[in-house]
């Protein structure tokens, strides 16, 4: 081989790995140029059933994309809802409560919708899903307990839920994108998967401070949080660039199911 040949050789790795674009994060919208196009969510899947909702109708759940599975993982990527809502009383809605340093944010988790993404969060929460912590050891404990928001963008949103709590953390595996039908990013307040590129989702999440329909096709809603005070303070945390300087504290996520609706009354009882 040419003393040229053995150069480019050893080079290419190197301009490879130059080559390669850092983990997307959800970004402000900026317009594209005329010549791009949205791309569209993946579509190699296996189709999951959605549970039926409290009121007996079930959601339009797309197909969703099948993951590779951590080799390490202790529950081999099968994490269902019952087995994240195990214990838990009553039939009504799951709600999260984010109890934060600023007061609490209350969230309706969409579990009609999406919901290995709620399996996934509630699992999470009340330390029933296995993950990696800080130091990258298996861990079965309530996973968003102390963390905080360390991703601020007033009028975008909010970013939290990593274990290291700079934005790099993983917790050891990763779920689909779960997309569904007549999902929009449109209002503030949605509680959101962050992730780094399709179906990559994990522990960290968003909530969004304002509309924000650039991130319909790649991020997945499972839930709605009310607390405008509460987001008022957290998205006015000192930043710089979109790194909050002193982060909010999640100090514990507690899960409950809402009081079941009532049934309608009988014609006989109505009368």
């Amino acid at each position: 081989m040419s003393r040229a040949a053995t150069v480019i050789t050893l080079l290419l790795p190197w301009v490879a790995l130059a080559c390669e674009k850092a983990p997307p994060e959800p970004e402000p919208f900026r317009p594209p140029p005329a010549s791009t196009s949205p791309q569209a969510p993946a579509s190699s899947a296996s189709s999951v059933a959605a549970p039926a909702s409290a009121d007996g109708a079930r959601a339009t759940v797309r197909p969703v994309a099948k993951v590779r599975v951590s080799p390490d993982d202790p529950k081999q990527g099968v994490f269902s809802l019952a087995d994240a809502t195990e214990g838990l009383t009553g039939e009504g809605t799951l709600v999260a409560t984010l109890s934060t340093d600023h007061g609490d944010l209350s969230c309706e988790l969409f579990e009609d919708k999406a919901p290995l993404t709620v399996a996934n969060f509630v699992g999470l929460a009340r330390g029933k899903r296995p993950f990696k912590d800080a130091s990258g050891q298996w861990v079965t404990r309530p996973g968003y307990d102390g963390l905080v928001f360390h991703r601020i963008i007033k009028g975008f949103m909010i970013q939290g839920g990593d274990p290291k709590g700079d934005g790099s953390g993983e917790p050891g595996y990763v779920i689909p994108d779960e997309v569904w039908v007549g999902a929009t990013h449109d209002r503030r307040g949605q509680l959101c998967m962050a992730n780094r590129g399709p179906n990559t989702n994990g522990m960290q999440f968003f909530i969004t401070d304002a509309a924000a329909p650039h991130l319909d096709s790649g991020y997945t809603i499972f839930g709605q949080c009310t607390g405008d005070k509460v987001m008022d303070a957290l998205v006015a945390t000192e930043v710089i660039d979109d790194r909050a300087v002193k982060p909010p504290k999640i100090k514990k996520v507690t899960i409950r199911r809402s009081a079941a609706k009532a049934p309608p009354p009988s014609r006989r009882e109505a009368l």
